[in-house]
This record gives C-alpha cells, structure tokens and sequence, in this order.
C-alpha cells in the first residue's frame, strides 16, 4: 500500500494542509542542519561587508551606535544597539557554550580519561601555539594586547564544513572538533575574564556569587521551572555588567548551576505513558462514530499528561540546549555578524596590510598556529600512550582538523572587540586579518579533508 495514502487514513490534515506540509517539511530540514548556521554567519558577513563599503555605511554606523534601554523616572539604563548584541544577545550564546560545556563533562566525549585527553591536548596547543605566533609579531607593540584574537575557533563554521563533506569523515571526527571547539572556547572565556575586563568590582563580584549560590541550591532542591533560571540569570548578568568583568561570562555561569538530573526515571515515564495510551485507547474504543479531537475534553487532558511525563523524564540541561540551539545559531550568531563583522575595504588596505603586524599576527596564528598546534598535540600525546583517538579517526583527520580550527571569526572578532577601541585602525586591520585567516583556514581544511579525508 502507498505509505502516503496510509498516512492520510490516519491523518485529520485537510488537504491545504498537507500541501502546505510537503513545502515546510523540507524547510525545517534545511534550518535543522548543521550547515544552515554556517551559510547564515557567511550572508551576514557578506552584507556586513557590502554596507561597510557602500554609501549607507554611515547611515548603518549611526544606527547601530543608538542608544536603547529603560528609563524609570530619574534613572535610566541604556547602551548602543551595538552593546545589546555584544553584551546581551551574545551571552545567550555564551550560555548555550556553557550547557555544552557541562554536559559533554558528564556524558560526552570529555567524560572519559583516555578519549579526553588527545582532545584537551589539542584545545591546548591551538590555543598556545596561535597566541605566542601572535605574540612574536606583536611584543613590545600597542598591539600586543590583542594576544588572546587568533586563540579561538568558531564552532558553526568549522562543523559546517564537515558536515559540507558528509560521508567523507567519520561521524567520530565531528564529535572531536566539537568537543575541542568547547574546550577552545572555555578557554576564550578565561581569558576574557582574566585579560579582557576592566577594573573589578568586588561589591558586584559578591553579588554574582550570592546569586550563583542561590541558583546552586535551587538546582539541590530539585526546583526546574525556568523561569527561575532566567530570572536568576538576567540578575547575575546585571551584577556582572557593574562587576568589571565581561557580562557574556555570566552565562557559562548560569549554565553551570542548570540540572542535569532529571525529574523521574525513565521506568517512570514508561509505566506512566503506557497507562495513559491505554487510557486514551479505551476512549477512542466507545466512541460510536468519529468526533473532533476538540470536543474530546478527556482525551485533551491525557495528551497534555503525556507532554509534562516526557517532560518529567527529560533533563533541564538537554532540553533548554535544545531550544537555544537554532534561535542562536539563526539569530544570534548572524545579528553579531551583521553589527561586527563591516570592515572598509579599499586597494591602499590590502597593499598596507602585508606590513601591519597585528594583521599578520592574526593570519598567521590562526593560520599556521592552529594547522601546528592541534595536531602535533594531538601526536605527541598518542605517541606517549597517553590517550586514543576514537576509532576511525585518523591523524590525516587530525590535520584537516587543525586547519579547520583557524576560522576563528565570531569569538575571534568579539576579543578584538574588547582589545582594541571600536572604530580605531587596529580594529578595522584586527577585523581584516580574521576574515582573511577564516576564508584561507575554512578553503585549506575543506581541500584537505576532501583530498585526503577518505584515505589511510
């Protein structure tokens, strides 16, 4: 029998219904896939630099610098639309890193010793390698603040790369890159709060930890409602705003105090869903004749039941990532792109660039440092017994790892943000050399992995 005709027996769809079905199904497939966030940081990217090289760059300018905030009667609370993506929007995005963080510590690749360590070692060394190539160009310069740029690697880039690759690499070689993209960014956000905050204020810092604290014990308590994690969350990032240190850290925070436990066990859920199928089949059994699901009060009630069971069996951690996973990477992530990434472009830019240090720096850490680092890393902690990659994961993988690693952009670009003043000629060669560096490091992993990926 035709499964389509099958499925319209079962179906209360009318027919306007199911062609509309057949033209959105396809287009949540395509939001659902890894690759989408990749090719919506590069539209964003590409209008960024459209307009900041157009006669609308100033128009764009002056919009993205109006203030916006809260006033209540003498006080007020404001700050350029500009800070609300970098300060507000992104600490979303830093709280979805952080319950990617935790929850690859308790179940994920990081969880065990042998398959964590060649990760941690990699993280490491394209982390220390990119800073100190930096650092040999820049010591002793203005620029030499800018260390912590070519240190991180941006995630939805460099996975939607492998995912453009498809068969061609182990599903293992993902999961690795991922997990040393977290551990990249979790050492971002050390360095940003030790080397990127202003003065501290230890008032503040002691209200951030009074909330953190209550935040804790309310994950002790078993209490999961989420709006008592938000709460807390926009009250911690407040106290971390006055802090001194970068309020985005206060949602790795946050995240950290979210449960990981779940309400019931899963023998729960299964008795309990069972009881209420049955239930809801005893009632559609009496039924005479057919009857609209909306005049059926009970069987409403047992389909609602069913949803808060599976909500009861689920873990908080799991299904907030869940629910962030697609508005940051459609949102978040390409509304920074659009309000950060617009770099003026002209002749006399890309001739001078070859000698300004802070963009060779730039290039060449996240270039060079990252294609180095990662792998001999990774090498020499095999070599000593000291862990194992996963299985079919090979050091040609490895390598096309590490040049993946070098497309820094989004993290990259919001370090260059707090180093150096916006506006100012090191932000705009900062800017430069991270995009120049993500297009070489993004064309060179995906050449290699697609040359060498399938061999032995």
């Amino acid at each position: 029998m035709n499964p389509d005709t099958e499925s319209n027996k079962t179906s209360v769809q009318r027919p306007l219904e199911r062609k509309f079905e057949r033209v959105v199904t396809p287009f949540q497939g395509f939001v659902a896939d890894q690759t989408t966030s990749s090719i919506a940081l590069i539209v964003c990217t590409a209008v960024a630099l459209a307009i900041a090289n157009s006669p609308f760059a100033h128009s764009y300018e002056a919009l993205v610098e109006t203030s916006a905030g809260a006033v209540f009667g003498g006080v007020s609370f404001t700050m350029s639309l500009r800070d609300w993506v970098n300060e507000g929007l992104m600490t979303l995005f830093f709280f979805l890193l952080g319950l990617e963080i935790k929850r690859e510590l308790l179940v994920g690749e990081l969880k065990a010793i042998q398959r964590s360590v060649p990760v941690i070692a990699a993280a490491l060394g394209g982390m220390l390698a990119p800073a100190l190539i930096y650092f040999a160009f820049n010591a002793g310069t203005d620029y030499a603040h800018g260390w912590g740029i070519p240190m991180a690697t941006d995630t939805a880039f460099a996975v939607g790369i492998l995912a453009l690759l498809g068969r061609r690499i182990p599903p293992a070689a993902v999961t690795f890159l991922t997990a040393l993209a977290i551990i990249d960014d979790l050492g971002a956000i050390l360095v940003i709060a030790l080397f990127y905050s202003d003065t501290v204020s230890a008032g503040h810092l002691a209200i951030c930890a009074a909330l953190l604290l209550a935040l804790v014990q309310c994950n002790l308590l078993g209490i999961r409602n989420p709006a008592i994690y938000l709460l807390g969350g926009v009250l911690v990032w407040a106290a971390m705003l006055g802090s001194g240190i970068h309020p985005t850290v206060a949602g790795v925070l946050v995240a950290a105090t979210v449960p990981a436990r779940p309400k019931r066990a899963p023998g729960w859920f299964l008795r309990r869903a069972q009881n209420l199928v049955n239930r809801f089949e005893e009632i559609e059994n009496r039924k005479q004749q057919a009857q609209p699901m909306l005049s059926q009060e009970e069987q409403h009630v047992i389909a609602e039941d069913v949803r808060d069971a599976a909500e009861k069996a689920t873990t908080p951690l799991r299904r907030w990532e869940r629910a962030l996973e697609h508005p940051i990477a459609l949102f978040v992530l390409p509304v920074f792109a659009l309000t950060n990434a617009g770099v003026p472009v002209s002749l006399d830019t890309a001739i001078a660039m070859w000698d300004n240090t802070l963009v060779m720096g730039i290039v060449l850490g996240l270039v060079v440092g990252k294609s180095i680092g990662i792998p001999v890393m990774t090498w020499m902690v095999t070599r000593l017994h000291l862990g194992e990659l996963p299985p079919d994961v090979r050091m040609t993988h490895i390598v096309g790892i590490g040049l993946l690693g070098g497309m820094g952009f989004t993290m990259s670009i919001f370090i260059a943000r707090l180093g150096f003043e916006h506006g100012s000629d090191a932000m705009v060669a900062a800017k430069t050399g991270i995009l120049l560096a993500s297009l070489v490091a993004g064309l060179a992993g995906y050449l290699w992995l697609r040359m060498r990926g399938g061999r032995r």
